[in-house]
């Protein structure tokens, strides 16, 4: 059972709370959380043992990885059934110990708010700036068109998580903060850094 509620620690404790008491014993329960302590999440479940970060990367369709994150009591066993899962869905994992954004949110989430910052500071339009990252870099997907998919405001909870844990590198830039506030939140809300209002 994988939970994929917002990036809200309330909110995935209850939801896991509520897993945790209708599942199997033998079931193994994940968190899709990007940033959020997995060790401190695992406090909700019966079996902590049995319980794992599962990260699946968007756009979830193009991705071909999963973020396999070992809790403090996650198992051997229950890291060795989540990686032949993920493989049987076509997909590769990496397994990576829980620390603040694991390794792939932290530095996705740097990469991200530093594009937001050279949109901020006029250094270049959002679409040059994400080509340069597709063209030059190989990303599959600019960073700023990621955090349109993604969602701004699940993106400002994962920089101020990461700033309460690792500090003011990961402090949200003002255009970010301004943009959550008036209702832009990307593609769910139709208008990001780009115009998604035909997509919807």
């Amino acid at each position: 059972m994988i939970e994929a509620v917002p990036e809200i620690p309330s909110l995935k404790q209850s939801v896991l709370e509520t897993i945790t008491s209708t599942v199997t014993e033998d079931a193994i329960v994940a968190t899709n959380t990007s940033s959020i302590s997995v060790s401190e999440l695992a406090r909700a479940v019966s079996r902590p043992e049995r319980f794992v970060g599962m990260h699946f990367f968007n756009p979830v369709p193009v991705s071909k990885l999963v973020e396999i994150v070992r809790g403090d009591q996650t198992s051997d066993s229950t890291i060795a059934r989540v990686a032949e899962w993920v493989s049987t869905i076509g997909k590769e994992s990496i397994t990576v110990r829980d620390a603040p954004g694991f390794a792939t949110s932290r530095l996705g989430v740097a990469i991200g708010l530093e594009a937001i910052r050279m949109l901020e500071d006029g250094v270049a339009s959002a679409t040059d700036i994400d080509m340069g990252m597709t063209l030059g870099y190989g990303f599959p997907v600019g960073p700023l068109r990621l955090s349109d998919i993604v969602g701004l405001d699940v993106r400002l909870e994962i920089a101020e998580y990461l700033e309460s844990q690792l500090g003011d590198r990961f402090a949200a830039p003002a255009l970010l903060r301004r943009m959550v506030a008036e209702g832009n939140f990307g593609r769910k809300s139709g208008r990001g850094f780009y115009d998604w209002s035909a997509a919807s």
